[in-house]
């Protein structure tokens, strides 16, 4: 057979440098013995590639029980990896901060009344710098979240889903069209539904694209985690296509629902910009709630229910990708895994969390800002479009395109092909680079969106 080389293939990561190879290209694990032979599935296949052009190394009986055999061929870009698994980890903790906020809130609304909680921001700033109440609603939405995922991806992550996907949807349309209602808030609506191209600007792109990166949870590992326990007859195409329309459908909603209201409150864009984040959420609205009379209760109440079910599922998602990557990385069982991550979390969140009280006078970014800040600009704005861009050359310049095309197209039709090339070898690394510069430059003042 003059396909195959008269010497065999490399069995060791010597063997591969012997030949001039930082790392093969496909290691072909088998349970036989190597037998370079045409009457043998694995030498054809082997040689196939290697006539293709590839670097093919052969990995035989391996012992099962060691992972440390499974990566004697090297782990040149392993880094990347290591990069994105520490994203989860660290914004898993300060999520379930925010998270326990909005708990508290949904809650309170039925406690305290709409009247409390729309009083300028005392009720807000009270709670979160609270010794002991912030923690223990903190605690509360974890245990939830470490519960669902304790259930495991069927029993619990896809049943939690099935029942709060649809019931945020329907939340979100039944409170947007009761915002309508107000006084206003249909012209207020009309402004948000018809684009101003006097307002388009580079920065409001950047802004826009790095909003991207959260709301699809891109470079973090989740979709990586996901997209393992896909099997090979899931159509990859369809599942980005229906990714994407859900983002784009649940924050169109979420827009119509909270713009108009807060137009109504405060007058201007302007005003509402100067005043979005966390300030937006749990002080302007719990007062545009509160002059909706009988209903405030209910909507308020809602409003944060909403919230609630949108941080849990990103919440469960983020903790099924820290499980996953200690099971995977240690080892370990599941459930030695997920024990892990649990101490892991609620350590760092009450680390965290201690920003706002006991360890209040640590300002790591300036005057004013916290340990949530921080931990969230390191993740957001540096971390994951460093992931990105490493990922962008991964694919593009090193394992090659083709790789991810293969795979796509075991499944589906892959239509785009020639643009994702281009997407992902030139025009995504450009844009993820300038997203980087802008976001830093930006937290230190150097630039505003």
């Amino acid at each position: 057979m003059n396909t195959l080389n008269k010497t065999f293939l490399p069995v060791t990561l010597d063997e591969c440098h012997a030949r001039g190879w930082d790392a093969p290209d496909f290691v072909y694990v088998c349970g036989d013995a190597y037998v370079d032979h045409p009457s043998f599935g694995l030498a054809i296949i082997s040689r196939i590639l290697e006539k293709a052009g590839y670097r093919v190394a052969m990995l035989c009986l391996p012992p099962w029980q060691d992972a440390s055999a499974f990566k004697q061929f090297g782990k040149k870009y392993a880094f990347i990896g290591v990069l994105a698994s520490t994203v989860p980890f660290i914004i898993t903790p300060y999520y379930c901060i925010i998270g326990g906020w909005v708990t508290k809130y949904a809650a309170a609304y039925l406690i305290n009344g709409p009247e409390a909680l729309a009083d300028g921001g005392d009720f807000f700033t009270g709670f979160i710098s609270s010794n002991t109440e912030s923690f223990l609603w903190m605690l509360l939405f974890m245990a939830i979240v470490f519960i669902v995922v304790s259930l495991g991806v069927k029993g619990g992550i896809e049943k939690a889903n099935l029942v709060m996907m649809p019931a945020l949807i329907i939340m979100a349309v039944g409170i947007a069209l009761y915002t309508l209602t107000m006084p206003g808030a249909v012209d207020y609506s009309l402004d948000y539904l018809t684009p101003d191209f006097s307002k388009f600007s580079p920065e409001l792109v950047i802004g826009a694209l790095g909003q991207m990166f959260y709301s699809l949870s891109l470079a973090m590992g989740i979709m990586i985690t996901y997209g393992s326990y896909l099997d090979k007859k899931s159509s990859l195409t369809q599942s980005v296509a229906r990714i994407g329309g859900f983002d784009i459908g649940v924050s169109f909603l979420a827009g119509l629902m909270i713009v108009p209201a807060a137009f109504v409150a405060m007058g201007s864009g302007e005003a509402v910009a100067a005043n979005s984040g966390p300030s937006l959420m749990f002080v302007i609205l719990p007062t545009v709630f509160a002059d909706m009379g009988g209903a405030a209760t209910v909507v308020g109440f809602l409003f944060f229910l909403l919230v609630l079910f949108a941080a849990l599922t990103s919440a469960i998602s983020l903790t099924e990708t820290c499980t996953s990557i200690v099971q995977d990385g240690a080892g370990w069982s599941r459930k030695k895994a997920l024990c892990a991550v649990i101490g892991v979390v609620a350590v760092a969140g009450i680390f965290v969390n201690l920003g706002y009280n006991g360890l209040s006078f640590i300002e790591p970014m300036g005057e004013g800002t916290t340990l949530l800040d921080f931990f969230d600009f390191i993740s957001h704005s540096v971390i994951m479009p460093i992931v990105a861009l490493l990922t962008c050359i991964f694919v593009g310049w090193i394992i090659k395109p083709k790789a991810i095309v293969d795979e796509v197209k075991i499944s589906s039709e892959f239509k785009v092909e020639k643009a994702w090339i281009v997407i992902i070898k030139y025009v995504a690394p450009v844009l993820v680079v300038v997203i980087l510069v802008a976001f830093v430059a930006q937290t230190f003042g150097l630039i505003s969106f």
